[in-house]
């Protein structure tokens, strides 16, 4: 979901602020007293931004790709056009993975539907500008270029629409990450977390979602919009939760967190047990915050994480298989049982 600037904000000013909303007895809000699936579900094998160490960020490809290996969710990020489609998109900008230029929200969608999303994708290492032409093997699928792998097409390597994945993936659950233009801009946040709202409310996907942002104002409203839709907390509130035990925003069910950050562990066996007794479900992220290898993924399934968002979806899913770990609907072995 997130990359290692989620906790870089965390600064002195703002943990002092955590502390003294306790201190003066804010009323923190709990999950809301109704029953919701995402804490029950583990372990759940999180492909993030649909594998993107594996296959073009954000892509149909990536998604189809993750599904078939094994992914439980797909983890993505959503941004709107200059006529408000909300597409898959981690960046703001094309720039980094497609052969265009310019911010998406000041892009029609016919003008974005056009970009090769796989133009910079390097197998191994995500969106790498700048190489040698033969470093990028599905580089010219989407302009038809180049034949696409076997059981996909053209269309897979573009920059998806939201209401396509939603279509495509019926019954595979999401984790879905409201974007803005800039950490500065909540204006461009709010008016992602209204679209999303009004989409799931029209596309009748209210279950097997989980919304998420950065930006707390855009949890909020998106929660106003739509309450029956689970949450995981921005950063002020996962801030507060973190430091302070203040609950986050009614509607939460999990915790979206980082491995460490600035090589202090935060996804540790303590921490899980409280967001666990507190009744939320621990999803964890890489993104540079720990090696994502075997040994990592281990451990944290150990301590009793409820998901891991792996960038790599076939090294996760054979770990998984080999442990014998137990999935949603799937017998096998839990670690954190009894």
């Amino acid at each position: 979901m997130r990359a290692t600037r989620l906790f870089r904000r965390v600064t002195a000013t703002t943990m002092i602020a955590s502390m003294a909303a306790l201190t003066v007895g804010a009323a923190p809000a709990g999950a809301g007293g109704r029953p919701v699936p995402w804490p029950q579900k583990r372990f759940l094998h999180i492909a993030h931004q649909g594998g993107e160490s594996e296959a073009p960020s954000n892509t149909m490809y990536a998604f189809k790709r993750a599904v078939r290996v094994g992914a439980d969710v797909l983890e993505l990020d959503v941004h709107s056009t200059a006529d408000d489609v909300l597409v898959a998109s981690h960046d703001a900008a094309v720039d980094r993975t497609t052969d265009g230029s310019g911010l998406i929200r000041e892009k029609t969608y016919r003008e974005l539907r056009k970009l090769d999303a796989a133009y910079h994708f390097v197998p191994g290492r995500n969106a790498v500008p700048g190489l040698p032409p033969e470093s990028y093997p599905l580089r010219g699928v989407r302009t038809h270029d180049k034949r696409p792998p076997r059981g996909y097409h053209a269309g897979d390597f573009a920059i998806p629409t939201l209401r396509e994945i939603l279509r495509t993936f019926r019954h595979v659950p999401l984790s879905i990450e409201i974007k803005g233009t800039s950490d500065a801009d909540t204006e461009s946040f709010l008016h992602n977390a209204r679209l999303l709202a009004d989409l799931l409310a029209r596309t009748g996907r209210t279950r097997g979602v989980i919304v998420t942002s950065f930006n707390d104002a855009a949890v909020a409203e998106f929660h106003r919009l739509a309450p029956a839709v689970a949450l995981a907390p921005g950063l002020q509130g996962l801030t507060n939760y973190f430091f302070a035990g203040v609950r986050p925003i009614e509607g939460t069910v999990a915790l979206q967190v980082p491995v460490t950050y600035q090589g202090v562990p935060i996804a540790t066996p303590a921490f899980i047990a409280r967001a666990h007794a507190d009744g939320y479900a621990v999803h964890v992220w890489f993104s540079g915050t720990a090696p994502e290898d075997e040994p990592t993924y281990n451990a944290l399934i150990d301590a009793c994480a409820d998901g891991l968002m792996s960038s790599w979806p076939t090294r996760m899913e054979r770990l998984l298989d080999e442990r014998g770990i137990a999935r949603p609907g799937t017998p096998g072995t839990d670690p954190c049982a009894g």
